[in-house]
């Protein structure tokens, strides 16, 4: 098989092309293999091959619905037993995983041919992919721009044609970021639904969760069935299931009434091709028969990423000194600004972190409201085309004091200043909207509709109910369908 007849088919595509006999599992690895050595030394999207591995599962019988079809994992919560889950840090670089995560059983489960690792920002703590233990991963569609993180090095694999589709998680707009700025699909299915065994029942209390990044809506539809097909017995609840597949449910779109809004949740700047690509895409929704109106759920949205940040800032925190602990890692295995968000945790009180993730019950009462009146919540995905390489790095000012303020052991004391603060808030004014999903642990999902006239791709968000995940995917089917996008390519 040739590149070009791989490139034209999606992994459902290609796992029936294996199914017929047409193709083999290893000549669908090898046309992959060949593809990422054509672009990877472009992109450094792939940071642990795994291709001999992978040449010796594609020698055996392969059963399931994606048998033989060529797949790349993310370098971070989707351990495959034996090699080490980097996580984009120094700090665990070879350090090998004692077993499979549930989601990678369930890939290996649906034969998938797994050939590698896709790099992210230390911890997933960025939405860029710019590591310095791997270095940073380059937008396919602009290499002087980001894919988006943390699952960046995934979908710059996927927009440059190294596979179909490729894991990814999201804990606070890490699926949905990148798709948006590589012109891919991102579903972030809701809390609980897909599991996190067998480390952990939930992650993030819930608010991250493994899924995937692709080109067409049946492979993200048929993956989320592969990822669901069983109840996870170590999980914190049972989460419903629908009864028809999502593959069939992504076949069957209704009219629906949808909320939009372009203003930045935190006041920041919107860019102008933000604003059209929510406009645009609300036009077309309403050719398409749905009802669209200006609207937007009634949540204090600044309050919510003080909480959001609570959350991550201790979490990493507790990363940074469990993996201290375990592995005698210093202090220089670690980012400068992971340093300085767990000091960040480390100077909050008990007291105030219950209090915030207290108000996530609000949060949720607030977008369930919503969902009352509205069925989906429309969005950018970005606040902004995709930053160029290195825009979004901590001032040096701030680096500076960091510094010096970790030699005398009062990095803490950064936090509460004004120019920590102006930092993350810069951090996030590319992307605002994505963290609501997270903290309600509502279905969201980012929809190429849009590129700038320079060809930068931009998504729209929407954020579905409880249970929404079906209706989510039979809308970007209904999207896609209209205004199709798999065949869009870069030139690299």
């Amino acid at each position: 098989m040739e590149y070009a007849e791989y490139r034209a088919h999606d992994a459902v595509g290609l796992a029936a092309l294996v199914a017929g006999g047409e193709v083999s599992a290893a000549e669908l690895l090898e046309v992959a293999v060949a593809r990422a050595e054509v672009v990877d030394g472009k992109l450094n999207a792939i940071v642990r091959p795994m291709r001999e591995l992978a040449r010796e599962r594609a020698r055996t019988p392969l059963t399931g619905p994606f048998a033989g079809v060529p797949f790349l994992i993310k370098d971070l919560s989707q351990d495959y037993a034996g090699l080490p889950t980097g996580s984009g840090s120094r700090s665990l670089a070879h350090l090998p995983a004692e077993r499979h995560s549930a989601v990678v059983e369930r890939w290996l489960e649906a034969g998938l041919v797994i050939f590698g690792k896709t790099n992210t920002p230390e911890f997933g703590a960025k939405g860029i992919t710019e590591p310095e233990v791997n270095g940073p991963t380059r937008n396919p569609w602009d290499l002087t721009r980001t894919p988006g993180g943390s699952s960046g090095g995934s979908a710059a694999a996927v927009a440059a044609g190294v596979v179909p589709m490729a894991g990814a998680n999201d804990g606070g707009g890490s699926i949905r970021i990148p798709a948006a700025c590589c012109g891919l699909f991102g579903l972030k299915p809701g809390r609980g639904l897909v599991p996190a065994g067998p480390a952990t029942a939930e992650d993030l209390h819930g608010a991250a969760t493994n899924g995937a990044v692709s080109r067409t809506v049946r492979d993200s539809a048929a993956l989320l069935d592969v990822l669901t097909a069983r109840p996870d017995p170590g999980g914190p609840y049972l989460a419903a299931r629908p009864e028809l597949p999502y593959a069939e449910l992504a076949r069957r779109p209704r009219p629906l009434r949808i909320g939009f809004t372009t203003r930045s949740p935190i006041g920041t700047e919107v860019d102008p091709h933000a604003v059209a690509a929510v406009d645009e895409t609300a036009k077309l929704l309403a050719h398409l028969g749905h009802e669209v109106e200006p609207a937007e759920p009634e949540i204090d949205h600044r309050q919510l990423a003080l909480d959001f940040l609570a959350m991550w800032t201790t979490q990493l925190a507790q990363t940074v000194d469990e993996i201290r602990r375990t592995t005698g890692a210093g202090p220089d295995d670690f980012e400068l600004d992971t340093h300085l968000l767990a000091a960040a945790g480390r100077s909050l009180p008990a007291p105030r972190y219950f209090a915030a993730h207290q108000r996530w019950n609000t949060y949720s009462r607030q977008l369930a409201a919503f969902h009352d009146r509205y069925d989906l919540l429309l969005t950018p995905t970005l606040a902004r085309p995709p930053v160029r390489l290195g825009e979004l790095d901590t001032p040096a000012p701030v680096r500076t004091l960091a510094r010096g303020l970790m030699k005398v052991g009062l990095l803490s004391a950064l936090a509460g200043t004004k120019a920590w603060e102006r930092a993350v808030i810069a951090n996030l004014a590319a992307t605002p909207y994505t963290q609501l999903a997270n903290i309600t642990g509502r279905p969201a999902m980012s929809v190429p509709t849009y590129r700038t006239p320079e060809g930068l791709p931009l998504g729209t968000q929407f954020v579905g109910p409880l249970g929404g995940e079906g209706m989510l995917l039979a809308l970007a089917a209904q999207i896609e369908a209209e205004r199709p996008w798999a065949q869009l390519e870069p030139e690299l």
